[in-house]
């Protein structure tokens, strides 16, 4: 073929010379003919290469039952092969358009090298990004950030290629530009620093397992609080509740502190802590008319006779005068009411009865006494457990005044309104 070639160059420059161009300008006109010719034909040679590896290859590749091969084509990993065909074409042909000059053909040997190493990282790029999708959809790998060390590897690959692409194109050799290299460290640890940083965060990440694909985070300092849906070499998305992104630095899930809500997800409870805020001003010790009214409602029934029974004993063991309130011991308003949320929280269908179940009166504050109901919903989705928590504190509210207590809030407009009454 390249006889052909040299064979067809050589007549066409006749031909020009014979009709009266100078051989000089002849050679020129004659070279730019058949380079325009050899650019043509790699084009056509790039379309039947893409169309027979990637239209004929895909038709063949939906017959078959494994998924590899389909995303090796959704990929493109073909249609990038068939691009080294047409380059190879070119390179092969132009020292014998241009003449057989050694300087010539020295330089297109080179940019030749080049091009094709540079077809090469696209194909091995495309491929790797092939095998990270397939890696992915392997059920112990989900949740691993195997995306930081795809792109560590295409990193590092890019390096070496690039600086095998400079030592082809300068004649110089790899130590020669190894060393230049090592001159630069400090130069590249400043370029790299948060792909270095990001590394070592994702070796560490997994290592101890602290952050996974579809964990809830909360990072308060970057405003992350949703599941994350990436973890790259420098970056963890984080898609929070109201649907926005926040990138959050990898290596900062390392130096930094965040919550992470897998535990709760792993065990399928969520917890539940409020309190209601009750005005110590209407505390105060039961009298028998209340008790008799307690014992009536189911989950105090126990209770009640099981309290009044350990109090008379009390009293009697220690000669306690009982003719004062203030002498020995008494059931209080207050304590009924913890003891009958206590009760109503164990019977709750939505409570999870192996964790904590805490019902507590906490420090009294300007606020009131707090009563703090703590313990888990059995049922994790956001909706549902909203619901259930909200109907525990509705019923508590609701009933608050059967035991003769109020709820402590701050005057509001109306409270002024009915004092200026008076």
């Amino acid at each position: 073929m390249m006889t052909l070639v040299d064979n067809t160059k050589e007549w066409l420059i006749i031909l020009f010379a014979e009709s009266g161009i100078k051989i000089e300008y002849a050679e020129i006109f004659v070279a730019s003919i058949l380079i325009l010719a050899t650019l043509v034909i790699a084009f056509l040679i790039d379309k039947i290469s893409r169309f027979l590896l990637q239209n004929v290859f895909a038709s063949l590749v939906q017959k078959s039952k494994t998924d590899w091969d389909d995303l090796l084509v959704e990929n493109k990993v073909f249609s990038a092969i068939a691009h080294i065909v047409p380059i190879i074409f070119i390179f092969m042909m132009l020292p014998h358009i241009l003449g057989n000059h050694p300087t010539v053909n020295e330089y297109i040997e080179r940019i030749s090298e080049v091009i094709i190493t540079i077809t090469f990282i696209v194909v091995l790029f495309r491929f790797l990004n092939t095998l990270r999708t397939i890696l992915s959809r392997v059920e112990l790998l989900k949740d691993k950030p195997i995306d930081s060390y795809f792109q560590l590897a295409k990193i590092v690959i890019g390096i070496i290629l690039g600086v095998f692409s400079l030592a082809v194109l300068t004649g110089q050799s790899l130590t020669y530009f190894l060393g230049a290299f090592g001159a630069m460290t400090a130069v590249l640890i400043l370029v790299f620093k948060d792909t270095i940083l990001g590394f070592i965060a994702s070796i560490q990440l997994a290592a101890n397992d602290m952050i996974r694909i579809g964990d809830w985070v909360q990072m308060e300092k970057f405003g992350a609080d949703g599941d994350v849906i990436g973890i790259n070499l420098t970056t963890v998305k984080v898609r929070n509740w109201d649907k926005t992104i926040t990138t959050v630095p990898t290596y900062a899930f390392i130096s930094d502190s965040f919550k992470n809500w897998r535990g709760m997800q792993e065990i399928g409870a969520r917890r539940i802590s409020r309190s209601i805020y009750i005005d110590q001003n209407s505390v105060h010790f039961v009298n028998q008319e209340q008790l008799n009214q307690f014992k009536k409602i189911q989950l105090l029934n126990d209770y009640i006779h099981k309290k009044e029974k350990e109090i008379a004993e009390f009293n009697k063991t220690y000669q306690i005068d009982d003719s004062s309130l203030i002498n020995g011991r008494r059931m209080t308003n207050l304590g009924t009411f913890r003891a009958y949320l206590k009760n109503y929280i164990e019977n709750h269908p939505k409570i999870d009865k192996n964790l904590t179940i805490l019902v507590r009166q906490m420090a009294p504050a300007e606020t009131g006494i707090p009563i703090q109901i703590y313990a888990f919903c059995s049922d994790i989705e956001w909706v549902n457990y909203e619901s259930v928590q909200s109907d525990i504190f509705d019923h508590a509210l609701a009933i608050i005044e059967e035991f003769d207590l109020k709820i402590f809030q701050n005057p509001s407009g109306s409270d002024f309104n009915q004092l200026m009454k008076r």
